[in-house]
């Protein structure tokens, strides 16, 4: 069973990530501000949306400082894999002048997850109101 986080944030967004969640089998997905701010998620039973929001801001904190030093254009997205294959994908993204980032647990290195995100992020900015 998925629980949606929408105390800081939209039905419709964590409806959203629900839907992505389910389709790709993803314990976790969490739609958050650059400074870890959680904006709407979807968890399975055991998966904490808070704490995941505040290391993939320092993820991306982390990662803008090294495209920086390196001169890199935007970043597209960060992935981060464990040993067992489960890999950490954050995807920065921009909806109507807000930096937000769109991260997402894939189980296993085979799952695909780049379609699904794809479409999420898509969804979120047709869906995003302020």
């Amino acid at each position: 069973m998925t629980q949606t986080n929408t105390k800081s944030g939209s039905t419709e967004l964590a409806r959203l990530l629900a839907e992505m969640n389910k389709a790709g089998e993803f314990p976790i997905a969490v739609l958050t501000d650059r400074h870890g701010f959680p904006i709407a998620s979807a968890a399975a039973p055991g998966q904490d949306p808070e704490t995941q929001s505040a290391v993939v801001a320092l993820v991306q904190k982390t990662a803008a400082q090294v495209r920086d030093q390196l001169g890199m254009a935007q970043t597209d997205e960060i992935s981060l894999y464990d040993t067992n294959g489960q890999r950490l994908v954050c995807r920065p993204i921009s909806v109507n002048g807000h930096d937000l980032i769109l991260a997402v647990l894939v189980p296993n290195k085979t799952a695909s997850y780049r379609r699904l995100t794809n479409q999420a992020i898509s969804a979120i900015r047709r869906a995003w109101k302020l």
